[in-house]
């Protein structure tokens, strides 16, 4: 399949690719393209996710690619990076579930989990034989995390029991297993375990009323003395800082899928802009409308440049916290201008679904809070800046 650049790739960041990385974003796009861009609208609108998209989309082995028990070839973190930002173009509740499956349950289990739990559950995930999904987050414990948990787990005997709640968790009404992090009560850590959906005392109730990511099936999850058994605990996840290895892969990730959600409504209004006619000529030749898009590039390419340069850090091992958290809190803040200057662009029809930004709009924040805010990201630098913290 040939690879076309985007036009909003306006430095040419995807020549970085290899011709293998280059072919596989070409498949990729032109899937989203045709299968998903036609009718993510219309489940958006009815906040359902196209589950039939699922297999197909696991097909193009999206979710084997950065793992090295399932990968079909070797690639850079840069591409996994422009993938999620492909799938993010179309639309962000497609490339968020991928997020879950592979970036937050896979990650889990690869950073985490022990060779026999990586060779067991991987190469399922992978396939999408099982679906997963990652349950850090609590209806009183968000930003937290570290300190604030309040699940517990209780060692009985080969087993665990699980108690406590859970909340916002992707994927979670339809997931097979959930990661869930829970506080030891013996020694006060946090550890992971992985949860079949289908234990005694486990349950997920789909959060509703949401005006963004509204095909994301986000759930409140309930776990009333859930056993666990210990083969099933990851088996290196013994404090915090062991999720915060997976969290700091896909805080990442979040910031090129700000990038994919800022080309989307960057495109959508360079598309509207060449076609809606006003005063007698296409609004495209208008002064204000070349300086607003304008303003939409400069912030894509500079969000591409810093995830670029994060996504190089990672393969290199040099990546630490700070820099995934810099990422993550420019490029999602860019991206909120972004999708307001295409919107605005489109002015009223600029609400309505029909032209997507609205969609793009609405989904942007989401991006903008989960997987830290802006706060918590801006805390994490000002700590390497000047080695004080300054959380409480």
């Amino acid at each position: 399949m040939i690879f076309e650049p985007l036009a909003s790739d306006f430095y040419g960041f995807e020549s970085l690719l290899t011709a293998p990385e280059q072919e596989a974003i070409a498949r990729l796009r032109a899937w989203a393209e045709t299968e998903a861009k036609p009718i993510v609208n219309e489940y958006w609108e009815r906040a359902e996710f196209p589950k039939h998209l699922i297999t197909p989309l696991l097909e193009l082995d999206v979710a084997r690619w950065a793992w090295p028990e399932t990968t079909p070839f070797e690639n850079s973190a840069v591409f996994r990076g422009l993938a999620s930002m492909e799938l993010s173009r179309i639309d962000a509740s497609i490339s968020t579930f991928v997020g879950v499956q592979d970036g937050l349950t896979m990650g889990s289990i690869s950073e985490c989990g022990s060779q026999e739990q990586q060779d067991e559950w991987l190469p399922k995930l992978a396939s999408g034989e099982v679906l997963g999904a990652f349950g850090l987050t609590e209806p009183q414990s968000g930003s937290d995390s570290a300190q604030g948990l309040r699940t517990t787990a209780t060692r009985d005997g080969d087993d665990w029991i699980l108690s406590g709640s859970k909340r916002w968790i992707g994927n979670a009404t339809f997931s097979d297993i959930t990661i869930i992090w829970a506080k030891d009560t013996a020694d006060g850590q946090v550890k992971g375990f992985i949860v079949p959906t289908d234990s005694p005392g486990y349950s997920a109730t789909k959060i509703e009323g949401k005006i963004s990511l509204r095909m994301v099936q986000n759930a409140d999850i309930t776990l009333e003395d859930v056993r666990v058994p210990e083969r099933l605990r990851l088996q290196h996840a013994n404090s915090f800082r062991d999720t915060a290895k997976v969290l700091r892969l896909t805080r990442a990730g979040v910031a090129w899928s700000s990038v994919g959600v800022a080309v989307g409504a960057y495109e959508a209004a360079v598309a509207y802009a060449k076609e809606r006619v006003q005063f007698g000529k296409p609004i495209a030749g208008h002064q204000l409308i070349q300086d607003l898009l304008s303003k939409c590039l400069g912030n894509i390419t500079a969000s591409m440049a810093m995830c670029v340069r994060v996504s190089q850090m990672l393969d290199e091992g040099t990546q630490r916290d700070e820099h995934s958290a810099l990422a993550k809190a420019f490029c999602t803040a860019r991206m909120r201008e972004t999708v307001a200057w295409a919107r605005e662009i489109m002015g009223g029809n600029g609400i309505v679904l029909d032209y997507h930004a609205a969609r793009f709009f609405a989904d942007a924040e989401a991006l903008y809070s989960y997987e830290g805010t802006r706060e918590m990201n801006a805390l994490i630098v000002g700590r390497a800046i000047t080695g004080t913290a300054a959380f409480v």
